[in-house]
């Protein structure tokens, strides 16, 4: 998604893009096509390199003899980067946005892959742009090199991401809810890392103490189909209180839609659920993890990671504010995302990023 904002904002009359993905293009291509940026494949078997996919990637980058080739993610930064220089390209960043690398919670493969980056960062890539300092300082323990960092945060478009009262009606409408019902949401795809079976327990000792709150879930795998989220939502009592939406194209507007934001993840970077959350003025309640809480500062609430009845305790707190008190926190929310996170200014990072490593 970042990806793709940045392409959006990104002045055309200075930078020519195009984008390659290793494995089949997903959900976002027609998007980037629309902007009328090329979207290619190399169509390799799950991100691992095979022969004859890697040299489509290697005739691919050479047909358009980029400036810059800015791989995303480590299956990327590797065969990427690898593919880059054989290529011929002179610039080269990689792109690091994950911030927890626990055995229990990443792949074997991935883990691998992030070993071979870590020793071939001294000379395969230029500069290695971080969306978090939480993400740079792991990688760095884990020993890719710290002189090559740059982080530059995500970034949120105040004008789509907003404060809306219609929104708060239909969403509540579209679930058969009544306007003053409360709603406490979790936006992102099913993964270990946003643990979705913690945010059901705190879902359920919430629901025990304010009977009448509802859950709203959406991303890709969040849906009636899956039934972990099932279990977990029969287990914890409040299976016909939680709203299960899937992957959705209306996130501003559920967003809008929420009395708070929930984050109950083991590991993030810089989770764009929070900065969408607070520019649309909602407050957040989040673990810990990467820099979830530089992001939400006093504007919401933090707990350590796995703290579930912390979780509920802080949702219970912002849900128990005055109606001037929630106001406050809204508007600085929605402030501090203006001020730190805007996307025009994001952007503009990125584009002094790329004139960097031509110069």
């Amino acid at each position: 998604m970042m990806l793709l904002k940045v392409l959006e904002h990104l002045d055309r009359q200075r930078f020519n893009p195009c984008v390659i993905s290793l494995i089949a293009p997903g959900e976002l291509a027609p998007r980037i096509e629309a902007l009328g940026i090329p979207v290619h494949s190399s169509n390799m078997n799950s991100g691992f390199a095979d022969l004859v996919s890697f040299y489509k990637l290697v005739r691919l980058i050479k047909q358009y003899q980029p400036d810059v080739v800015h791989t995303w993610m480590y299956h990327a930064d590797l065969f990427g980067g690898l593919a880059a220089r054989l290529a011929g390209v002179s610039s080269l960043a990689w792109c690091l946005r994950n911030s927890n690398l626990d055995r229990d919670k990443t792949k074997f493969s991935t883990r691998v892959i992030v070993r071979l980056c870590a020793w071939l960062s001294p000379w395969l890539p230029d500069l290695i742009l971080s969306c978090s300092e939480q993400a740079r300082l792991i990688h760095v323990e884990r020993g890719y090199v710290a002189d090559k960092m740059v982080v530059i945060p995500n970034g949120f478009d105040l004008s789509r991401f907003k404060p809306d009262s219609d929104a708060r009606t239909s969403v509540r409408s579209e679930l058969g809810l009544a306007h003053d019902v409360l709603l406490i949401g979790l936006i992102g795809r099913f993964d270990p890392q946003k643990n979705h079976t913690g945010f059901f327990k705190a879902a359920g000792q919430l629901h025990r103490r304010l009977p009448h709150v509802h859950f709203l879930l959406a991303g890709k795998g969040i849906d009636k189909e899956n039934h972990a989220l099932i279990q977990a939502a029969t287990a914890t009592g409040v299976l016909s209180h939680s709203h299960l939406l899937g992957l959705r194209d209306d996130i501003p507007r559920l967003m809008a839609s929420l009395d708070v934001l929930a984050s109950s993840s083991y590991g993030e970077a810089f989770p764009n659920v929070l900065g969408e959350a607070m520019a649309s003025g909602v407050p957040c309640v989040v673990t810990d993890a990467g820099d979830s809480a530089y992001i939400v500062a006093k504007t919401g609430r933090v707990v350590a990671i796995g703290d579930m009845r912390g979780l509920t305790d802080a949702i219970q707190e912002v849900l128990s504010l005055s109606s001037d008190e929630k106001r406050i926190l809204s508007e600085k929310a929605r402030e501090r995302v203006a001020a730190l996170f805007e996307i025009g200014q994001v952007v503009h990072a990125y584009e002094g990023f790329y004139e960097r490593l031509v110069l």
